[in-house]
């Protein structure tokens, strides 16, 4: 058996040490010598399958082939991001200007690139302020403006997000109180009226992103809010900064200041297409006070997301809209090509229809006409632990493949992988 320090001295695991560790490293050594212990490799194949047994990175995230038909899927790492985003964190992982001026050699506001891009973005908002999600976004604002006070909100706004966290719940922990409102199907300008006093912090407004609720029901829009004399804060969550066209149920950021909202609370990762973050927009005087609380501190994000945010914003349409607006017969074509070629190798594979989704809690009960390549389902679990991993749906008694979340160019990969998984 050969000793750990000579197979550590092979020059491939020299130069892996230098990129994953040497704990990683010797951690692939030990598995090979315990191989070959066993039986299962020769003495001198030991450096070989150490080698072959490295990861590619020193984390263990492993990049997904996301063809579930949920262009915006959180179990996957929700918005994946441009290859414009990618860069800019790369060039900021050293050190970086990210609160110098570099011009007056003075200390300057953290992520001041950013907040000028989401202010461009939505002309409608007088000041941006960013923290490290959504539910950050809506706990800093509870507390800066209604802590020891009252949140005004409609009881079929109480909803729940994901991973079993409720709206509710997260406003309590921050010292608020609830005044619920209205009923679950329906609530009234009078309801809102009724409950606003001295103790209102502010009223809010939550799209109910991940349900809808249809039939007998009634809701009162932001802008008959605006005069009841307190702010209003409008929570999106989807991540919509301007009108989108195929989803004109969505509420976006600047219609819904542009209707009187002082504040927009939002998602970064979901349909803006960024990293995760969460977006506070709206009136100067509220942003500063919830940037200026000490709780904004403890919310902040780091440069590598605000230089992934600021690309995002800057840049190129961003993977999650370019699947958005795909068109429906050109991914039928892709469906059609690649299901053929694994027909010819013969795979049980056909090109089928396909509905996606948005996903993240975006456009619920919206379909989006899609594609997809229907393959036996025995072939999921191979697919999800191969070399990349495509992870797909079980619909009807099929895996279904969908290629709206999947760019054209990597459709080789899909062939090649679902060949792979037939061994």
């Amino acid at each position: 058996m050969p000793r750990t320090d000579v197979v550590l001295a092979d020059p491939r695991l020299v130069a892996a040490e230098g990129r994953l560790g040497r704990g990683v490293v010797k951690d692939a050594v030990a598995q090979a010598q315990l191989r070959a212990r066993q039986g299962r490799l020769s003495p001198e194949e030991v450096a070989d399958a150490a080698v072959a047994a490295l990861p590619p990175y020193a984390a263990s995230l492993r990049p997904v082939i996301n063809m579930t038909g949920v262009l915006v899927h959180t179990n996957l790492g929700r918005a994946p991001l441009s290859a414009a985003a990618t860069a800019p964190p790369v060039a900021a992982a050293g050190c970086t200007d990210v609160e110098f001026d570099l011009a007056a050699g003075v200390r300057a506001r953290r992520g001041r690139g950013v907040l000028d891009a989401l202010v461009r973005a939505v002309p409608a908002a007088e000041a941006a302020h960013v923290v490290n999600n959504n539910a950050a976004a809506l706990v800093l604002v509870a507390t800066a403006l209604a802590a020891d006070r009252e949140i005004v909100i409609s009881r079929g706004e109480l909803v729940e997000i994901g991973d079993g966290f409720r709206i509710p719940d997260l406003l309590v922990s921050t010292g608020a109180r609830l005044r619920e409102v209205g009923t679950t199907n329906r609530t009234s300008y009078a309801d809102y009226a009724e409950a606003v006093g001295e103790r209102t912090g502010f009223v809010l407004k939550v799209h109910p992103s991940n349900f809808r609720i249809e039939g007998f029901t009634g809701s009162v829009e932001v802008a008959e809010l605006t005069g009841l004399g307190v702010p209003v804060v409008a929570d999106l969550g989807s991540g919509l900064l301007t009108r989108e066209p195929l989803l004109p149920e969505e509420p976006d950021a600047a219609t819904t200041l542009g209707a009187g909202a002082d504040l927009v609370t939002a998602s970064a990762d979901k349909l803006l297409g960024g990293p995760q973050a969460g977006l506070l927009l709206g009136r100067r005087e509220l942003v500063e006070r919830c940037a200026r609380h000490p709780l904004a501190r403890a919310l902040r994000v780091d440069k590598l997301t605000l230089a992934a945010l600021e690309a995002t914003l800057r840049g190129p349409a961003p993977p999650v809209r370019q699947a958005l607006r795909a068109d429906p017969a050109t991914l039928r074509e892709r469906a059609e090509a690649i299901a053929r070629r694994l027909s010819e190798a013969g795979v049980d594979a056909r090109a089928v229809p396909s509905e996606a989704t948005v996903g993240g809690g975006g456009a619920p009960g919206v379909p989006l006409r899609s594609a997809a390549v229907s393959l036996p389902t025995l072939l999921a679990a191979p697919l999800r632990t191969g070399d990349p991993p495509v992870v797909g749906r079980i619909e009807g008694g099929r895996l279904l493949l969908d290629l709206r979340a999947v760019p054209g160019e990597r459709d080789g990969d899909v062939t090649r992988a679902v060949l792979g998984a037939v061994g």
